[in-house]
């Protein structure tokens, strides 16, 4: 890595933490209810929506009544999808007059969009309509993103209560989540993203003559609308096949910048916000420095076996071994690096340049950051709501140390609360590693393997460890568009999110009930070195166990072979 390539990482990292404050604070008064800058002006709105829809926003609801509208919520809006992707053909806005998706893959974009996955079994501009991506796929951005902050923002609250039945409204925490939250920070980002060359417009495709006399077709859309929201909300989902790699979704440095940023963003600024509602600040930032470390780590290690590439090039005589395969020339190795670790720490499909094209080692880092379960700033709320998972685990685990009943945040943690949070970690850990072995012996599952050998098996791993994960990325070697990956990737994507995101809500309905005690002098302390130091040590320690195994006939196996001169075509 050069001096330039750790000064940027740096300026990232400074910006992040710069603005983590000052948005916890803004989203603490926006779900506590209180006014603010934006209430003037977008209150009415707020107020027009619990009207239309028939609302109590001051009604408390327990974990369960939570789950419940939540879960019909994300069912209504999944076969509002479905449907509306099945009958594309006949809706307006569909210049290139695109026919209907098909069944399997209909199925597998509506649970993915809902799930906040994004994963794309299609090439967006080979397949929808400017009205599915619009209708359909961005207010998913939109709707999914809120899901995920409202289920933080529960625990957090939950955290925070005493003796409480109530962990808040889903539909008041929803409604604030777009109203005042997403939506602002979308037509703010849009509008630079277009200043920046991005396309918005409704245009049929261009057929244009290129220098060599050929024909070439170019797409068009509404482009800068989607991929401000599919950054900011964790999304992911391209408009364009080749996604943040595409001169239309990412035109400049500037922006490939930003939209890293954005997608850290709120994840930074919930981190403050647990520690603030809780009234734990120096827990709150503690958790982002454990977020913060494990982060560069990865950044760091990522690109230096990007850096280093394949040793084979050397007796070549090339005078550079550096890994430029599937990456975007504009934007080079390190920003390739630090946009895959990126968009794996959160929750985010998008990608700048294609893993499959990593190094194993390389292509290591985004596979085991989504197996971590995102939680290195994680998704807009589900990357929070993963680490508080962890972060019982941690203070349970210390306080088997010494003896004595754990604590955290002045609650006792105790066996309910840790069913829960094993229920999420083996419940993911079985849809990764269960559906992967179903993958690699069904002929139907091999069918769409690029490469043979362990590089084989790392695509079939990543796909399936990217949709458990609500990830959407993939090692872009897969070909997966067909009736068993778009069902089996649809069933991964759905147990991911719900059967980690309703044991959280069990858990904060659980902590709510509790009182809180002071701590004494045999109480855990959830700030500091020592307790980030214990944090990390849990997350790695947890993930080593559970995913090595499978890591070791993928990448690990890989990264020998190239070693020994070892190639999977």
């Amino acid at each position: 890595m050069t001096t330039l390539d750790y000064s940027q990482l740096a300026l990232f990292i400074l910006i992040l933490g710069l603005t983590a404050k000052p948005l916890g604070l803004f989203m603490q008064k926006i779900f506590a209810g209180d006014k603010h800058f934006l209430t003037p002006l977008l209150g009415w709105l707020e107020k027009l929506i619990y009207r239309v829809g028939c609302i109590d926003s001051e009604e408390d609801q327990t974990w369960g009544k939570y789950a419940t509208h939540l879960m019909v919520f994300s069912a209504v809006g999944c076969l509002f999808t479905y449907v509306l992707l099945r009958v594309q053909q006949w809706l307006p806005l569909n210049p290139q007059h695109f026919g209907p998706v098909s069944p399997d893959l209909a199925l597998n974009t509506s649970i993915s969009f809902t799930t906040n996955t994004n994963w794309q079994s299609y090439g967006g501009e080979s397949t929808m309509s400017y009205l599915s991506q619009m209708l359909a796929l961005t207010l998913h951005n939109f709707l999914s993103a809120a899901v995920g902050i409202s289920v933080a923002v529960a625990l957090i609250r939950a955290l925070a209560r005493r003796e409480s039945k109530g962990i808040g409204n889903f539909w008041a925490d929803m409604v604030r989540a777009n109203v005042y939250l997403l939506l602002p920070l979308s037509l703010v980002f849009a509008t630079i993203l277009m200043s920046q060359g991005m396309i918005q417009n409704f245009k049929a495709y261009l057929e244009v003559t290129t220098l060599e006399g050929v024909k070439q077709l170019i797409a068009q859309g509404p482009v800068a609308s989607q991929v401000a929201i599919k950054m900011i909300g964790t999304n992911g989902g391209g408009f364009f096949n080749a996604n943040a790699s595409h001169p239309y979704e990412n035109p400049t440095a500037l922006s490939n910048f930003l939209q890293m940023l954005s997608i850290f963003l709120i994840p930074s600024g919930l981190a403050f916000l647990l520690g603030s509602m809780t009234n734990q600040r120096r827990h709150g930032w503690s958790v982002w420095s454990a977020m913060t470390i494990v982060f560069v780590a990865g950044v760091l290690i990522c690109a230096h076996f990007e850096y280093e590439g394949n040793p084979a090039f050397k007796n070549l005589g090339c005078q550079s071994t550096a890994n430029m395969e599937g990456k975007e020339a504009r934007f080079g190795i390190f920003h390739s690096a630090l946009f895959a670790t990126v968009t794996t720490d959160a929750s985010c499909g998008a990608v700048n340049a294609m893993h499959d094209s990593f190094t194993p080692l390389g292509g290591l880092v985004p596979l085991l950051n989504i197996q971590l379960g995102e939680i290195i700033f994680g998704g807009v709320g589900s990357g929070l709501y993963g680490m508080i998972m962890f972060i019982i685990l941690t203070v349970f685990i210390a306080g088997l140390m010494v003896g004595r009943t754990p604590e955290y945040l002045g609650k006792k943690i105790e066996a309910r609360e840790v069913k829960f949070v094993m229920l999420a970690i083996i419940i993911m850990a079985f849809c990764i590693l269960g559906f992967t072995g179903w993958g690699v012996l069904d002929a139907r599952g091999l069918a769409g393997q690029g490469n043979s050998g362990p590089h084989g098996f790392s695509e079939i791993l990543y796909a399936y460890s990217s949709a458990t994960g609500n990830n959407g990325s993939a090692f872009a070697g897969l070909s997966t568009n067909t009736v068993f990956w778009n069902v089996t990737l649809a069933i991964a994507m759905f147990f991911g999110r719900f059967f980690v995101l309703i044991p959280m809500l069990a858990v904060g309905g659980s902590l709510a009930r509790k009182k809180i005690h002071p701590g004494g002098e045999g109480t855990f302390p959830t700030e500091g070195p020592l307790f980030v130091g214990l944090l990390i040590g849990v997350i790695v320690l947890v993930g080593a166990l559970t995913f090595f195994p499978a890591l070791s006939l993928g990448p690990i196996v890989e990264h020998f072979e190239m070693l020994a001169g070892h190639s999977f075509p």
